[in-house]
Parts: structure tokens; C-alpha cells; sequence
């Protein structure tokens, strides 16, 4: 039963409410963009008197007439475009009582037409840019104006050198707050026009332009960016041995491109700074205590351990040689016919030359395991003789003791050394040859460098 109530409920509800949607349906909506002329009720001589008051009002409708004859709308004339005759049409039919509009209108191809409205809209133009000389010339003003005090404020450079680490990024703050305030120049001035939609497109195009530019240019912002890192954070100073991947050579100066070195033999070598900063550098000059070391080999019947005592000796007697930290020395390997020993020796490279220093320890080394009776041994060959082939005996034995003789004879061994040089004596002074060929260089006016004293270094 209740369900049945429902039905009922509902049913009449529904033909409450479905004439009244309707009547909403059948109900047209006002028509928003008309033109009223008059009551609902108006005449054909109303039309006609409100179309031809518009046209009147355009300067290029006013050639054409308009007639009405129950609500239809004949235009006739001319009109000097086709874009002309159809704004006529579409203003003709939007008066209120209008049924459609014959568009009869033919279009003025006479020389007087054409050339009296350019010469119109150029006496317009020229009045409006004497009413805007006095903005355009407030816009010029603001422009030079802005963009000077950026010129200014760029060249105080004790005020950017104090306030950035070097030279270098002085130079590039300068630079950005010029191009900052050139930027607000040209917003300023254009705001002023009322030209921001130039701006827009002046702005986009400029971000195109510059992603291309980017794109091209890549290897040199890279080196550029390389150029900055590398002077915040500087890996050598100047006149450090360095190297850098397999290259070596002082340092020169860091520019904002490249790193200038002088290699050993005296040339000039440039290194991309993109590439330095992504490489391995080694800084020999950064720690003025360094090793050298140097193998030395004694036959397998000697003593290493006394071979190598007898070698540390003879190091630490040498002048250039630090106590602190000490010499030392390993046994490097075991072979078939000798002894590997590696020997190690501090030196301090501000009073020793480290190839200097390595050579006369070394010679000084073998020098003392050979006076201490100690064989550095020679290439052992092994030899296979076929026994027809072989002599009388005593031809070998005659052979054999020669042999053994001249051995002896070439090597020393068992022949106490002449007199020897005293290894104090040697030259171990350091070589500044290619240190004062870097200093003189930097001494050059106008070099540019990006290396600093101050700069912390890592």
C-alpha cells in the first residue's frame, strides 16, 4: 500500500512541474547583442532613420543607403573595402524589427578614394605622434637615464672587488648589474609607451634566442662556469708543479678560459679549465716534504736484511736527506737470481732538487752495498751445449778460468774501489730555472689572472 502511495506522490508532482517546464522551454532567451531602435512595434521609417544615423557615424559606411520595405533591408552605394560593405550587413541586421538585409553595395575603386584616406590616416598619425612626443621623449629620458645609473654603479669596482672573493668575479657582479639595470631601462620605458605587449614578445624572444645560443655555445659557458669554480676554490697557487692528467709543468696564471702551465722543457701548454676542474690534479708543490724512492737488487746468497741496513746507512749520512721523517727501506720481491730492495728518503724541496737528491742517493746506495761486498747482480743466461760439440777439457777449464777472470775484472767484485767522490759534495740545489721564467711572466703588465693569495685553497 505505501508503495502505491508513493506512486501517486510522485505522479502528481511530475504533472505539477512538467507544464511549467514548458513554458520555460518554449520562453526564448533575450537576445543580448541587439539593437534596440524603437518600441517592438517600430515602422520601416524608424529602421531606416536608426540604420542611417549609425552609418553616419562611420566615416566608412557614410556612402552607403539604406532602404526598408517590411522589415527587409536593402543596402546600396559604395564602400571602399568588401570588410566595409559586410560591417554594414552585420550592423544593418542586428536593429530591432529587421527580418534579413540585401547586400547590394558595390565597392569604390576610384583613385580619390583610396588615396584621401591614407593621406587621413596619415595627417591622424602624425597629429597623435606630436601629442606623444613629450612620453616618447619622458621614455627615452627614463631609459638613458636608469641604464647610467647602471653604468655607474658597474664602475665602482673597489666596492665589487671588496665585496667578492677576486678580480674575476668583480668583473662578472659589474657586468650582471649593468646588463640588470639596461633590462629595467627598456621595462621602464616600454611601460611608459604602453607597449607591454612588445615587451612580452621582446622578452620571449629573447629566451629562444638565448636557449639557441646556449645550445651552441656550451664548451665555452662551461668553461666559463669551470673558470669561476676554479677561482673560488683554487686546487694550486701560482708557480706550483702540478699535474694535471698526464700533463705536467708550473703553473702559470688562471684565465677565464684556461690554465697556463710551463712544462719542463720550458713550453707553454694551455689546459681548458673545464677540463681541469674535472680532472685529477696533483700538487707537488703543495707539501714541500717529499719521497723519493729507487729499487736496488742483491744476489740471492746475500743477506737482505743486512743489504738493506747497510743502504739506510749510507742514506742517512747524505745532508739533503730528512731524519725526520726517517729513511726506510722494504724488501720488495724474491726473484730467481736476486733480491728486490726499495728504498725510501725524505727531502725538503725548497733546499734539494728532487731528481738531483734521488740520483746521488741511489749511486750512494749501490755504491755502499758494492764496498760492502755485496753483488748487484747481473742477467743470468742458461746455456744447453750437445755433447759432440763440446771441447777437450782442458780447453774448458783454460776457457772457464779466463772467463772468470774477465768477469772480475769488469765487475770489481773482491777489488777494494779506488778513491770515491764524497757524495756531500754533490749538487743538489734546487732548479729555479723554469720558477723564475714563470715569476717574470706573471710580473707582465695587463695579464689577466684569476689566481689569489687570499683565496682559500684546497
Amino acid at each position: 500500500m505505501r508503495r502505491y502511495r508513493f506512486a501517486i506522490t510522485f505522479l502528481l508532482v511530475l504533472a505539477t512541474i512538467a507544464p511549467a517546464a514548458a513554458r520555460m522551454q518554449e520562453t526564448p532567451a533575450p537576445i543580448a547583442d541587439q539593437i534596440e531602435a524603437a518600441p517592438p512595434a517600430a515602422s520601416d521609417s524608424e529602421i531606416t532613420g536608426r540604420i542611417n544615423d549609425i552609418f553616419a557615424e562611420i566615416d566608412t559606411l557614410a556612402g552607403v543607403e539604406v532602404q526598408v520595405d517590411s522589415g527587409v533591408v536593402t543596402l546600396t552605394g559604395a564602400t571602399s573595402t568588401a570588410d566595409a560593405a559586410n560591417r554594414a550587413e552585420t550592423i544593418a541586421a542586428r536593429v530591432t524589427g529587421v527580418v534579413t538585409v540585401e547586400n547590394k553595395i558595390d565597392r569604390d575603386v576610384s583613385v580619390e578614394s583610396r588615396v584621401s584616406p591614407a593621406i587621413e590616416d596619415a595627417r591622424r598619425a602624425a597629429n597623435n605622434a606630436m601629442r606623444s612626443l613629450p612620453l616618447v621623449l619622458l621614455a627615452i629620458a627614463a631609459f638613458f637615464g636608469i641604464a647610467f645609473i647602471g653604468w655607474l654603479v658597474s664602475q665602482f669596482r673597489l666596492f665589487w672587488r671588496r665585496i667578492t672573493p677576486n678580480a674575476f668575479i668583480a668583473e662578472l657582479a659589474a657586468t650582471t648589474t649593468r646588463i640588470a639595470f639596461l633590462v629595467l631601462a627598456a621595462i621602464t620605458a616600454l611601460s611608459l609607451l604602453d607597449a607591454t605587449a612588445l615587451l612580452g614578445a621582446l622578452l620571449g624572444a629573447a629566451g629562444v634566442l638565448g636557449l639557441a645560443i646556449g645550445f651552441a655555445v656550451r664548451d665555452t659557458i662551461e668553461n666559463y662556469i669551470a673558470s669561476i669554480m676554479l677561482s673560488l676554490r683554487q686546487p694550486f697557487r701560482p708557480n706550483d708543479f702540478v699535474r694535471i692528467d698526464e700533463h705536467e709543468g708550473h703553473v702559470v696564471r688562471l684565465t677565464a678560459r684556461a690554465t697556463i702551465l710551463m712544462t719542463p722543457d720550458g713550453n707553454h701548454l694551455r689546459i681548458p679549465n673545464a677540463k681541469v676542474f674535472k680532472a685529477v690534479i696533483l700538487n707537488y708543490t703543495g707539501n714541500p716534504e717529499r719521497r723519493f724512492e729507487f729499487d736496488l737488487g742483491v744476489d740471492a746468497d746475500d743477506d737482505p736484511l743486512d743489504a738493506t741496513e747497510t743502504g739506510l746507512n749510507a742514506i742517512e749520512k747524505l745532508d739533503f736527506v730528512l731524519s725526520a721523517p726517517a729513511p726506510s727501506a722494504h724488501i720488495l720481491n724474491v726473484g730467481d737470481s736476486n733480491i728486490v730492495i726499495r728504498f725510501n728518503a725524505w727531502i725538503d724541496q725548497k733546499k734539494s732538487d728532487f731528481l738531483k737528491s734521488r740520483s746521488v742517493a741511489l749511486a750512494t746506495t749501490k755504491n755502499a752495498l758494492e764496498e760492502a761486498g755485496f753483488a748487484l747482480p747481473e742477467p743470468i743466461y742458461r746455456l744447453r751445449f750437445d755433447a759432440s760439440a763440446l771441447p777437450a777439457p782442458d780447453k774448458i777449464s783454460g776457457a772457464t778460468l779466463r772467463a772468470s777472470d774477465a768477469d772480475n775484472a769488469n765487475t770489481g767484485r773482491g777489488i777494494p774501489p779506488a778513491g770515491r767522490a764524497d757524495p756531500n759534495a754533490a749538487d743538489t740545489e734546487p732548479e729555479n730555472h723554469i720558477a723564475a721564467k714563470v715569476e717574470e711572466e706573471r710580473r707582465e703588465q695587463g695579464a689577466p689572472d684569476l689566481l689569489n693569495e687570499s683565496a682559500p685553497s684546497e
